[in-house]
């Protein structure tokens, strides 16, 4: 194989494993961090609530808050700050509480998804420049070769031109089947924080109206 094919083929290993070892980097860490964020199952998360709303309807709001104080998971964070700032309008809280839940939880996820996406995109073109280098290097070879120098580099550069093409797709395959793994965990762990939000939002005004009426 030419000097410069060669250079391209072997530089081409070299930057696919890079890509399929931070698709793998993101994914682990895609995987970790919505572990951290979630309850395993809503019986989980619904005996942590039932705590929570005997709290409120005590109306002591610093057990509430010591309560999640030190819980990574996105619910418990998302009360500590809702509780933290309860002197909001409610529907301001509300709103304000799910932007800090996109921010604080769902941006970085989205983030890792969106380097994970681009090496799936991005794999089997860089298997394609090396298949490419691989072939235009077994063209060159058969155009020099001699009736005494017969196929074996010829046969080295059609194997290097489809192993480029088999690692590209075998990335790509990884990659996308992981994805939709990882996809489904993420929308459960949404659903379930969203359904739990709100569950605590409709105490919170319970317990805000109970307040108010008692007051007067």
């Amino acid at each position: 194989m030419g000097s410069i094919y060669e250079f391209v083929g072997h530089a081409d290993y070299y930057v696919l494993g890079a890509a399929a070892f931070w698709g793998l980097y993101c994914m682990i860490m895609v995987w970790t961090r919505v572990g951290q964020k979630r309850f395993k199952t809503e019986e989980e998360q619904d005996q942590f609530l039932e705590g929570i709303e005997g709290h409120l309807r005590a109306g002591d709001f610093d057990s509430v808050k010591a309560a999640c104080d030190g819980n990574l998971k996105a619910v418990p964070m998302m009360i500590s700050l809702a509780v933290q700032n309860r002197g909001m309008e409610q529907d301001k809280l509300e709103s304000w509480i799910m932007d800090r839940f996109q921010f604080d939880v769902l941006s970085d996820v989205e983030a890792r998804i969106s380097w994970i996406s681009t090496i799936i995109k991005a794999s089997p073109m860089l298997g394609l420049i090396g298949t490419v280098a691989g072939m235009m290097g077994a063209f060159e070879t058969l155009e020099s070769a001699t009736a005494e120098e017969p196929t074996k580099q010829l046969l080295a550069d059609i194997r290097m031109a489809l192993e480029h093409t088999l690692i590209g797709l075998l990335i790509t395959v990884t990659l996308l089947t992981a994805m939709a793994s990882i996809n489904n965990r993420i929308r459960q762990m949404e659903e379930l924080a969203v359904f739990g939000m709100n569950r605590f939002f409709d105490s919170l005004r319970e317990t805000q109206k109970q307040r108010k009426f008692r007051v007067r």
